[in-house]
């Protein structure tokens, strides 16, 4: 099918599903309950549905997975779900305890016991707890999985909640210690106060026991910007405090506030005003911050002369100064981009991916300037990732090392330290790997460019058989090697093959690989999608008859391009909670703040390529046969509005196309927020891919 083929909601015309943005609406949960009846008739009635339930909850509840941890002062602090606690609780042990094969836990807090006294459907947002004594901790929790949540003051001592302490009702807030009595705090103060994608504009200084419609006003976010942070630096000789101005998804401003009496803790002036934040001199396009005496920076265009993509340290007083020479920790190529880099006390631990694969480097400061040794050697086509460190008190590090067939691995290590470190916890292998490989392969896109994917399954091939296809596609998001269990026993024990796609708009080699799919060049990434199936079949890895794809959220997006512009390379398409209307998705919940992704709709320069991206748009009776698609959203999905979902089922099903559609009433963006409702979501897509893929009779 033609990428400029016409699609049966023109701009212009009504929009007869807009009922079903009604979240909440009567009629709208009515149709939800019909499709859902529909989908569980479809799918969960034949007995390798529940085969596939059961396996998934065996992998997500297995006691060897490895509790990852943050550490807070002496304690290493955990949050788990398991059969037996569905919500989960979050729970402490000591290093010493972590270190044995079954460690002794400290229940902190227990969702579940939580949920049934209080009668909400709680789930774990996170928490932030206050240096360097770690008493005092700021809890978030979930209504069922939302992005919004209420926050609460914790006693890390009594194990109790605050009676009087800070408390915010629900809202998408964002809350940070100053110290004891004092918090920086944006939500929802009220009309004005939040962005038109829901996220807070304003940072106040909210002190201890006085009304929260009181709290001090600091700084304000313009009308249009996505929001506006504040924050405290509690690292010892270099409390200071910031704030940031979120212009769009991918601009911002930073700011340094005075310090003293006479910054966030006071006024300056006899009217009662304060000194100006200083604004920090770097591209609005940069990711900066600062960390003890350094100004950390890595740029998305050409700045200085150093590259997009490039990681630079600057001395922050020397550059307030008016010094523009930094020390470059990192320089991309062709080949190589910045994965990531964490500090420990005395040292900048960093990542780079080599054709997606992972590097590690150990860099030291010093007066001559930046050392550099290469860290534990990682495996081909494998993800390094550091967990945890404690900057302010030790160079102690957690890294994590896992591939596609390499069940994760925890080592535990001092930077700079000659023994090497030491393994401290190994992930159970959870399928049987024998038989099978793993090779990176790299497709041609439309353009030219080289798109680089990795294939799982058998190493003595038959011939070609059932894959699925996994890709993104956007946000700087890379799709890296990792070990999944789930998708382990559910495809590759039953003999399929799992595919990887790294196609533009993700950050496989950098910046420059998500800005050439930015906006109107959002079809590159479609391109490069179709280009890795297309090369599946030209290497015989399978057929268009036998090759599934999937993907969520932006990837739903990405799955809706490949229903719309290329039916005939694929045989089963998986959705979840999908972007789907992109006429109408800066209206929906938190879809404004993608306009600087995918561009504004009510931007007459921009509207004309939305409409012919927007899959809710293109979907056609003309042309090529759609292959069947199963949509998965959830009602408590305040980021990705249901909608986009609802509404597309709805528009398939009048063209006669087979769509089979499931909305959980709870589980957020996530889809799920616990293992029952993940391993029932997971095996509504491997029956629905199994049955699709698999030749009949």
């Amino acid at each position: 099918m033609s990428d400029e083929a016409g699609g049966g909601i023109r701009e212009h015309e009504h929009d007869p599903y807009l009922w079903l943005e009604e979240v909440s609406g009567e009629d709208a949960l009515a149709w939800v309950r019909e499709r859902n009846a529909e989908t569980v008739e479809a799918l969960t009635t034949g007995p390798g549905f529940k085969a596939v339930e059961q396996e998934v909850r065996e992998v997500l509840d297995d006691d060897g997975r490895i509790p990852y941890v943050v550490r807070r002062g002496r304690h290493l602090y955990n949050f788990w779900q398991d059969a037996e606690r569905l919500r989960g609780v979050w729970r402490r042990t000591t290093l010493e305890q972590y270190r044995t094969e079954h460690p002794d836990w400290e229940t902190v807090l227990d969702l579940d016991a939580l949920a049934e006294a209080e009668g909400e459907k709680w789930a774990w947002a996170g928490s932030s707890v206050l240096p360097p004594g770690h008493r005092h901790a700021l809890v978030k929790l979930s209504r069922d999985g939302a992005d919004a949540c209420v926050v609460r003051e914790f006693d890390l001592e009594t194990l109790r909640f605050v009676e009087g302490g800070f408390a915010v009702e629900e809202a998408k807030t964002r809350i940070g210690w100053i110290d004891h009595d004092h918090v920086w705090i944006g939500t929802d103060f009220g009309p004005g106060s939040m962005s038109p994608s829901g996220y807070p504009l304003q940072v106040r200084r909210w002190r201890r026991g006085t009304p929260l419609e009181t709290a001090e006003t600091l700084y304000e976010g313009r009308p249009a910007d996505l929001s506006a942070s504040g924050w405290r630096d509690h690292t010892p000789g270099f409390e200071r405090d910031f704030v940031s101005r979120q212009i769009d998804f991918w601009n911002q401003e930073l700011f340094l506030l005075p310090d003293g009496p006479d910054g966030p803790d006071g006024p300056d002036g006899p009217d009662g005003s304060h000194r100006q934040p200083e604004k920090i001199d770097v591209p609005d396009d940069a990711v900066a911050y600062v960390h003890r005496q350094w100004l950390v920076v890595t740029p998305r265009s050409p700045w200085l002369g150093h590259a997009p993509g490039s990681l630079l340290a600057f001395d922050f007083d020397a550059f307030r100064a008016g010094a523009r020479e930094p020390d470059v920790l990192f320089t991309p190529d062709a080949h190589t981009a910045l994965g990531g880099h964490s500090w420990t006390r005395n040292h900048l631990l960093l990542t780079t991916r080599a054709d997606v694969s992972s590097r590690l480097e150990l860099l030291t400061p010093g007066p001559g300037g930046w050392s550099r040794a290469p860290l534990a050697g990682v495996p081909p086509l494998s993800t390094a990732s550091v967990v945890c460190t404690d900057p302010d008190e030790s160079d102690e590090y957690f890294l994590n090392v896992t591939g596609f067939l390499q069940p994760s691995t925890l080592h535990r290590g001092t930077a700079g330290s000659p023994d090497g470190g030491e393994t401290v916890k190994q992930g159970p292998a959870l399928f049987d790997t024998a038989g099978l490989t793993v090779e990176q392969y790299f497709a041609t896109s439309a353009d030219g460019t080289r798109v680089p994917y990795f294939v799982v399954g058998p190493e003595d091939r038959p011939g070609p058989g059932p894959a699925l296809l996994y890709g993104y596609g956007g946000f700087e998001i890379s799709m890296v090697p990792q070990y999944s269990a789930v998708t382990g026993r559910t495809w590759l024990a039953r003999g399929g093959t799992y595919v990887v796609a790294g196609i533009r708009g993700g950050r496989e080699y950098g910046p420059a690989w998500h800005q050439a799919a930015l906006g109107a060049h959002r079809v590159r990434a479609f391109e490069d999608f179709a280009a890795v199936a297309r090369d599946l079949t030209a290497r015989g890895i399978t057929t268009p008859a036998q090759l599934g794809i999937e993907g969520g959220s932006n990837g739903g997006l990405l799955m809706g391009a490949m229903l719309t512009r290329y039916p005939e390379l694929f045989a089963a398409v998986v959705a979840h909670v999908p972007l789907l209307d992109m006429l109408r998705f800066h209206k929906l919940l938190a879809g404004a703040s993608w306009t600087a992704e995918y561009g504004d709709p009510d931007d007459p320069a921009d509207r004309p390529h939305l409409e012919r991206i927007s899959p809710y748009h293109r979907m056609t009776a003309d042309g090529p046969p759609y292959p069947p698609l199963l949509l998965l959203t959830s009602t408590r999905d305040d980021r990705v509005h249901p909608g986009h979902a609802r509404k597309a089922a709805a528009r398939l099903r009048e063209l006669g196309h087979p769509v089979l559609f499931h909305e959980h009433l709870g589980g957020g963006h996530a889809g799920a927020t616990d293992h029952r409702q993940t391993a029932f979501n997971e095996a509504l897509v491997h029956t629905f891919l199994w049955e699709r893929l698999t030749p009949r009779g």
